[in-house]
């Protein structure tokens, strides 16, 4: 089976997006290194590594196979971004 690409910002939004519900979803990156900014009602109640575990489980095997590092801010609607 061929290496799957390399995902662009866009093509790692619509990947969370599709699998996660956002309020907002901000996507950055090179290709190889991404930062993304989620505001998501299902991160309501979870602590900071939940919601990275739920992100990564939504990305599946692009997380291990195509995305190099993914920097993250987690939050739920109401909460104020870290920063």
């Amino acid at each position: 089976m061929p290496p799957m690409s390399v995902p662009t910002p866009e093509e790692l939004r619509e990947l969370i997006a599709a699998g996660l519900p956002c309020t907002h979803l901000a996507v950055e990156g090179d290709g190889q290194h991404f930062f993304a900014t989620i505001v998501s009602p299902r991160f309501a109640g979870l602590s900071r590594l939940q919601r990275h575990r739920l992100v990564y489980e939504v990305l599946g095997e692009r997380m291990r196979e195509q995305i190099h590092a993914l920097s993250m801010r987690t939050v739920a609607p109401g909460e104020a971004l870290p920063s």
